[in-house]
């Protein structure tokens, strides 16, 4: 049994497997990773907290009493029924748009829908059908064009007034409109955040403040999955989104290491979060600016959940090797060595499909004065560190191999260029870390390296 001194708990409430984590002395010198239980997420059964309770007593298990949740401060991270779904809407798709899609992304929400220009009847028959937690308002640079903007808060508020539910909206455009497009949906009973910008001039991104309203509005309206309403009453340290818990831990390990690159392979999706400037001469070639904190999120490639969908991108070879009941061997928590082999198949190609579509290539143009290159997308040729995270990879025997794989060959996508530390999150405590490194930064950082087996 272990002494738990200073204890604070962590829970990380996924699609498809809940995870508890004990922690210790995270105000002393020496952190202690105290253990950690798991059990399936229970979303199905109709509430989370039977997950979060079976978690709890395998922890127990393991580590002996920990106390009564709730008593102890107690932080969790949450990824359930769904995640943070959102829609987004901007003026053009490039520019406003493109910014409110990198500032929900990197805030851990689950993008559901993205419009540019003028709402209509047909958007807003998809955004009923959705029913995100948030929504995210955008247009135009500061003091450009107000009308878009000011005409799509006006239909909003009347199709709100319509009907049974509302979603926050939280509005990110052009600050000349800000006063405007408030007094306008606060009218139809909305409540709305106004925070700068995300597209305040040309060729300009501004998508922290953003994230940091959507994480805190995220807070306060986590109850869509059964159960996680009594939850939100138990945690006492903050609950945000496992995505945006891993994005933070990876801004750590940029700010004490370096460029780095973080594949998170689950149940459901496979979110692929990179902190990196790029090279100075590939910026010179940029079509559009990147965010220096970028996320993406591949909601068809899971192990579990969306299993099938890696299997349909596999295709016929994939059927070859596991005939059409290969659903047999497929588990959440596999065990024996067919359902191991199956796993590692899935998250392979899980991490190469979600890794290309994260990571930018050069394009190729020809006019009057000859060839012309330019960098598309994200540029990955400074990343030197590369980090897997998540339980598919942390808990099958090869996660290293897998992710080396992935980057094996690049073409015409802008992979590293010079050699890469590949590690991986053995303790899988990536998130939780993330959701402490706020109040225990040093601590954090401590955990992290113990947990990708590097000293000092």
């Amino acid at each position: 049994m272990v002494i738990l001194v200073n204890k604070v708990l962590t829970a990380e409430i996924g699609s498809t497997t809940t995870v508890v984590n004990a922690f210790g002395d995270l105000d002393g010198k020496n952190p202690l990773f105290l253990g950690q239980g798991v059990a399936p997420t229970t979303v199905p059964e109709g509430d989370v907290r039977q997950g979060l309770r079976q978690a709890a007593a395998d922890l127990e298990k393991r580590i002996g009493p920990v106390g009564t949740l709730g008593e102890v401060p107690f932080y969790a991270t949450s990824s359930a029924a769904g995640g943070l779904k959102m829609t987004v809407h901007g003026l053009v798709p490039e520019m406003t748009a493109r910014a409110a899609r990198e500032a929900a992304l990197g805030a851990g929400a689950i993008l559901r829908y993205q419009t540019a220009g003028e709402l209509d009847e047909a958007d807003w028959r998809e955004i009923e059908r959705i029913r995100p937690n948030i929504m995210l308002l955008a247009g135009g640079v500061d003091y450009g064009d107000k009308r878009v903007v000011t005409e799509n808060a006006r239909k909003l508020a009347s199709w709100f007034r319509q009907a049974a539910w509302k979603a926050p909206v939280v509005y990110a455009g052009n600050v000349a409109a800000a006063t405007t497009v408030q007094e306008i949906l606060e009218g139809s009973g909305v409540d709305v955040r106004v925070v700068a910008n995300v597209y305040p001039d040309i060729d300009e991104l501004n998508i922290e403040p953003t994230r940091g309203i959507i994480q805190e509005v995220f807070e306060r309206h986590i109850t869509e999955a059964p159960g996680m309403q009594a939850i939100r009453e138990i945690v006492n340290g903050g609950i945000r989104p496992t995505p945006e818990a891993v994005l933070q831990t990876a801004r750590l390990i940029y700010e004490q290491a370096g460029d780095v690159l973080v594949f998170d392979v689950g149940g459901a999706t496979t979110d692929v979060h990179s902190v990196t400037a790029g090279a100075e001469e590939n910026q010179k070639l940029a079509l559009a600016p990147e965010p220096l904190a970028k996320r993406t999120v591949e909601g068809d490639l899971g192990v579990y959940v969306n299993a099938g969908r890696v299997a349909g991108l596999l295709g016929d070879d994939f059927l070859g090797r596991w005939g059409e009941d290969w659903r047999s061997h497929l588990r959440p928590v596999p065990e024996t060595a067919a359902e191991i082999a199956l796993s590692e198949e899935l998250a392979s190609a899980a991490l190469g499909y979600a890794l290309r579509r994260h990571a930018g290539r050069f394009r190729h143009y020809y006019g009057a004065s000859g060839r012309i290159t330019r960098v598309e997308g994200r540029d990955l040729s400074r990343i030197r560190w590369v980090i897997g995270t998540g339980g598919a990879l942390t808990r099958l025997p090869n996660g290293l191999d897998m992710m080396k794989e992935a980057f094996a060959h690049p073409g015409e996508a802008l992979f590293p260029t010079e050699r890469v530390a590949y590690f991986l999150d053995r303790s899988y405590i990536m998130a939780s870390l993330g959701v402490l490194s706020r109040d225990y930064g040093q601590a954090a950082w401590q955990l992290l390296l113990e947990s990708l087996g590097i000293e000092g």
